[in-house]
């Protein structure tokens, strides 16, 4: 086998097919479009979503629900990771500074503690918003609130 021998395989490479060239070909006349319609005009281009004329999905469902802009997203912390940051590190006070070196929060995200686990320690928490129930284990084990 030589590089001037080489063919491609059999029925792989085929001429593409010339239509609008006559009858004599085929292909001719309406040129594969068929008869009349939006298909068979120049131009023509499918919109998205289009049925053919039914009306389309997206506007067969009802709209429903709203993204309210002035919604305010906090990274929620329960007080039982404050107890396991508390007792792991030994500290009486923990803000975001620490949950941030935790690496429980990052650096922009808002801090909200959460009721979920239990607290025995006496510790001083510094978060931006604090549940009530949460505010209230705190301070029943001795601990103090502020927020940001």
């Amino acid at each position: 086998m030589e590089l001037s021998n080489l063919r491609p395989a059999i029925g792989s490479v085929t001429r593409k097919t010339r239509i609008g060239r006559g009858p004599g070909s085929g292909k001719g006349g309406t040129s594969t479009r068929g008869h009349k319609g939006a298909k068979s005009r120049s131009g023509y281009s499918r919109k998205i979503g289009f049925e053919g004329g039914q009306m389309p999905l997206q506007r067969r469902l009802p709209k429903f629900g709203f993204k309210n802009i002035n919604r305010v997203e906090y990274k929620a912390i329960n007080i039982s990771d404050i107890e396991a940051l508390a007792t792991a590190l030994s500290l009486e006070k923990i803000g975001i500074e620490e949950l941030r070196q935790a690496g429980l929060v990052n650096r922009r995200q808002l801090v909200k503690i959460l009721a979920d686990g239990a607290i025995t320690r006496a510790v001083a928490v510094e978060a931006n918003a604090f549940s009530k129930a949460a505010e209230k284990a705190i301070t029943e084990a001795g601990g103090s609130i502020s927020k940001i």
